[in-house]
């Protein structure tokens, strides 16, 4: 199996992105001695998550093959695919209040991690292993990464943690040092537009360029309103001396209200995607995310300084580790197009 292989995978690999079957056969070869505790590190939109919910699988299975791989067919398996295993838990930015209703959370708190140390120290209710899988570990405050510790320092037999980071220097050290560090392997090209044409992706190849390579993160930009929206983002950024950033945040506004963080993540990566393509022609290449606003990108590379603009992108990088955060995400967006447009003064 390589890297490349797309074709249909043995049934044990199908659950693995298809860039992601060769890292994971070489990882699960050494299953007798895996790690307590990994951290699954790379860029957004590469499917570090579905990466390490598929090793939880081949750890629980309970009838692996002899590469590692889950059966398919045990018990565990089959409570791993209908999401009810009791030895698997997931930490993400999504909690379920006492009436059994699902809601989004801007962070991972302490008591989840309390309870996840409770449950971590109980009898496997299937006596095999017990996975426990935290995504994105950015997500855990303060309070949490240090019960976590704990569990880090003196893990009970057989129960094994997963960190999932899309940028692991904001996990803490004292956490990072505990874990060992995954790389999840990024797609090739190829193998990217194949999967997205597979997935129905009308222009593939354009979706992924402005998603910088991460087939997860080209499939939601791929989205119609997604693309509307960023063209009218790009087409004022492209004027910065008649933007309004009172203007353009309201847009955010105008969304539905579960859904402005997620504009507001949008509008982060465009920024970002767009002013290290600015970097790129000011220093005389092209734009490798928009190449559809070459045009715009050219006439304003002279009027930026690069120190100035290095600054800027920089800011946007941290703002946008920060984005489920902000209460209001119009106000985030509105100062961040501020800075923007005083680059240009």
């Amino acid at each position: 199996m390589t890297a490349g292989d797309v074709d249909a995978p043995p049934p044990a690999w199908q659950g693995f992105l298809p860039w992601q079957r060769a890292t994971a056969a070489e990882a699960l070869a050494s299953r007798a001695t895996w790690p307590h505790a990994l951290l699954v590190a790379g860029p957004r939109g590469i499917g570090k998550r579905t990466l390490a919910l598929n090793f939880a699988r081949c750890l629980l299975c309970e009838a692996p093959a002899p590469d590692g791989s889950a059966c398919g067919a045990c018990a565990s398996c089959g409570l791993v695919a209908a999401g009810q295993h009791p030895d698997l838990r997931r930490l993400e930015l999504v909690e379920t209040d006492d009436e059994g209703e699902t809601k989004a959370v801007n962070e991972i708190r302490i008591d989840r991690i309390r309870a996840l140390s409770e449950w971590a120290n109980l009898t496997s209710h299937r006596g095999n292993a017990k996975v426990a899988v935290i995504a994105p570990a950015e997500a855990l405050n303060a309070n949490a990464a240090n019960a976590l510790l704990k569990t880090l320092e003196e893990p009970p037999p057989r129960t094994y943690l997963m960190l999932v980071a899309h940028q692991p220097g904001q996990v803490p050290a004292t956490l990072r040092s505990r874990c060992r560090r995954f790389p999840a392997p990024p797609p090739g090209g190829d193998v990217a537009l194949r999967w997205l044409a597979e997935q129905g992706v009308p222009d593939a190849a354009a979706v992924l360029a402005q998603a910088g390579g991460a087939p997860l993160l080209a499939r939601e930009l791929a989205d119609p309103a997604a693309q509307d929206e960023r063209r009218n983002w790009l087409a004022a950024l492209g004027r910065p001396k008649a933007l309004s950033p009172v203007a353009l945040a309201a847009r955010i506004d105008a969304a539905p209200k579960d859904e402005r963080k997620l504009r507001l993540a949008w509008a982060l990566d465009w920024l970002g995607a767009w002013t290290a393509d600015l970097a790129r022609v000011a220093a005389g290449g092209a734009p490798l995310r928009n190449p559809d606003f070459a045009a715009a990108l050219a006439a304003l590379a002279p009027a930026v300084a690069p120190v100035a603009l290095f600054r800027y992108h920089r800011s946007l990088l941290r703002q946008r580790a920060l984005v489920a955060h902000p209460l209001q995400p119009r106000l985030v967006a509105e100062a961040t197009l501020i800075g923007y447009r005083e680059l240009f003064r």
